[in-house]
Order: structure tokens, then sequence, then C-alpha cells
């Protein structure tokens, strides 16, 4: 569970974040590795480091509907 003393901003999230999100969300452990992946392969992430979530989900959306390599 994310425990923090400020809201999150879901379109400026740090790797680690984005990892504990999805974590939280799915019931299973999602990495930073696999977050940084992704975002890599999608080329989401911002020149700070940080990823957009809804441009995150949105890439693997486009990747389950036309099926990704």
């Amino acid at each position: 569970m994310i425990e923090s003393s400020k809201p999150l901003k879901i379109t400026a999230l740090s790797i680690s974040d984005v990892a504990k999100v999805l974590s939280s969300a799915s019931g299973r452990q999602i990495t930073e590795e696999q977050v940084r992946e992704i975002a890599e392969q999608g080329n989401l992430l911002k020149p700070d480091g940080r990823i957009n979530l809804i441009e995150y989900a949105a890439f693997l959306i486009r990747e389950l509907a036309h099926g990704s390599d």
C-alpha cells in the first residue's frame, strides 16, 4: 500500500511510485524494473524521469489491443 504525506500527481510519478500504484491496484508485485522496461519501450519517460500514469496505461492498452512482440 502506498503511504504518503502528500497526494500523488498521476501525471508525474516516479518509477517507484508507478510500481507501487500498479502493485496495489493489481494485487500482485510489479517491480520498478518492469515499469522502467515498459516506459522505455513506449518512450514514456519524461526528461525528469517521471511517468504520466494515464499515458502509461494507454500504452499498455494499445499493446494489448494490437498485440506486442
